[in-house]
């Protein structure tokens, strides 16, 4: 019960106080949800329309919430099936998930990851092209937005 009356709560603030760049809906099921990105000013996903799965499992808030993207994007932290590699998506010890986070700061994290992301933790070995050649990344990074998330 906990859970569906705060991720109600949460939806409804995401409904009306969006954070710049973010919307977020149900999917049908309460625990089901979706969420679109913008990519920032500034960075190689600029104009481009990002959208992500998101399950929240029975044990939310104790436990953090499955976020995939569902749109492909050249990142080094965000692997071909979409997963994300980021500390607040995890329990501790490994991650940084409280149960005082939210939906809504979570998306905002990933938001910032898309704008800097982390090459000393990649989960896309192959994309060690932001440490070493940064040009060739922003290239195919642009690239890939205006293939898979252009409008």
């Amino acid at each position: 019960m906990q859970r569906a009356s705060r991720l109600t709560r949460e939806l409804s603030l995401l409904a009306t106080e969006p954070p710049p760049g973010i919307t977020c809906w149900q999917n049908g099921q309460l625990d089901d949800l979706r969420a679109q990105i913008l990519g920032g000013v500034d960075t190689p996903y600029e104009k481009g329309i990002f959208n992500l799965e998101i399950i929240v499992p029975e044990r939310y808030p104790f436990e953090p919430p499955k976020i995939r993207f569902l749109t492909p994007i050249y990142h080094p932290n965000i692997d071909s099936a979409g997963r994300i590699c980021l500390d607040v998506l995890k329990l501790p010890p490994k991650g940084a998930w409280r149960p005082s986070l939210n939906i809504s700061t979570l998306l905002t994290s990933i938001q910032l990851l898309m704008a800097e992301p982390n090459p000393d933790d990649p989960l896309m070995a192959d994309i060690v092209q932001y440490k070493y050649n940064k040009q060739l990344f922003l290239l195919n990074a642009r690239e890939w937005t205006e293939k898979y998330a252009g409008q």
